[in-house]
C-alpha cells in the first residue's frame, strides 16, 4: 500500500458509500493476492518485490496469428510470446499452463 502504482485506492469515481466499500475491498483483495504470490515466489527462491513480480507476469502475453487458407475462413493460432527465465519460472510456479492457449 506504500506504492500507489502497484495497487492503489485512487482515483475513486463512486458516489455511494457501498460502491466505495466495494472498491476498497477489491483493492485490498488484489494486494493480498499479490503478496501471497510474492510469498510463494520467495519460497521457490525467487526474491521479487510485488512490483517486480507483477511486471514480470505482465510481460507474458498471448498472440493471435491468422493464416489465410486456400479457401474459406482464415485459420487462427494462439500462442504465448517468448519468456525470459524469470517469467518461465513464475509461469511454471503458478501453473499458468492451465490458462494458456493449447497448441
Amino acid at each position: 500500500m506504500k506504492d500507489p502504482s502497484v495497487v492503489s485506492f485512487s482515483p475513486m469515481h463512486h458516489l455511494t458509500e457501498q460502491k466505495i466499500r466495494v472498491h476498497i475491498f477489491y483493492c485490498v483483495l488484489a494486494l493480498m493476492v499479490a503478496k501471497l504470490m510474492t510469498r510463494e515466489a520467495d519460497r521457490a527462491g525467487m526474491h521479487l518485490s510485488v512490483r517486480a513480480l507483477l511486471e514480470s507476469l505482465a510481460g507474458i502475453e498471448e498472440t493471435l496469428l491468422l493464416y489465410q487458407g486456400e479457401r474459406g475462413r482464415p485459420r487462427a493460432r494462439r500462442m504465448l510470446t517468448e519468456m525470459d527465465a524469470t517469467q518461465r519460472r513464475l509461469y511454471d510456479l503458478f501453473g499458468l499452463d492451465a490458462y494458456a492457449p493449447m497448441r
